[in-house]
């Protein structure tokens, strides 16, 4: 992942940029299950992919996104769509273990674009936001954050 430019210096980056990494450690724990033919360990980390993604996704599209669709408004429309299709193939497994004999592929696809959805915003969205937003517009993206909370457990001093 990026580390090239700073903006993970940026409480706010850095704490999207954790979240990222602990999406990708699950998206390994799936491909692991899927070579186990374990769909419901494979329905178990989609659900927790889900809620750490929860309140990133408002982050990003009620803080971050904002601030630069303006300047980027094609890269942020498609970025939105990326965030309501892996959504929707995640959200299957928020119940129950889906029945649909097609899902484990479908979610093997869908992760595979959320990982270079990851890519796209550690190498292309986040350096961007470092060189385009103000002080109001980080004000906007930590208050959003405050709002939503995370669901990465808090480590350290």
């Amino acid at each position: 992942m990026c580390e090239y430019c700073g903006c993970q210096s940026l409480e706010a980056v850095g704490e999207l940029t954790r979240e990222h990494d602990a999406v990708v450690n699950l998206i390994g724990d799936v491909r692991a299950a899927r070579l186990d033919g374990d769909v419901p360990a494979m329905a178990g980390a989609a659900r927790r992919i889900a809620e750490i993604l929860a309140p990133h996704t408002r982050v990003e599209e009620e803080g971050l996104f904002p601030a630069l669709a303006e300047e980027f408004p094609g890269h942020i429309e498609a970025l939105e769509a990326e965030h309501r299709r892996i959504e929707a193939v995640l959200g299957e497994a928020s119940d129950a273990v889906p029945a649909d004999p097609s899902w484990p592929q479908r979610l093997q696809e869908v992760l595979e674009v959320l990982r270079e959805h990851i890519l796209k915003e550690q190498d292309g969205v986040f350096p961007a936001a470092l060189s385009a937003l103000g002080p109001e517009e980080w004000e906007a993206v930590e208050a959003v954050r405050a709002r939503v909370g995370t669901r990465l457990a808090r480590t350290g001093a």
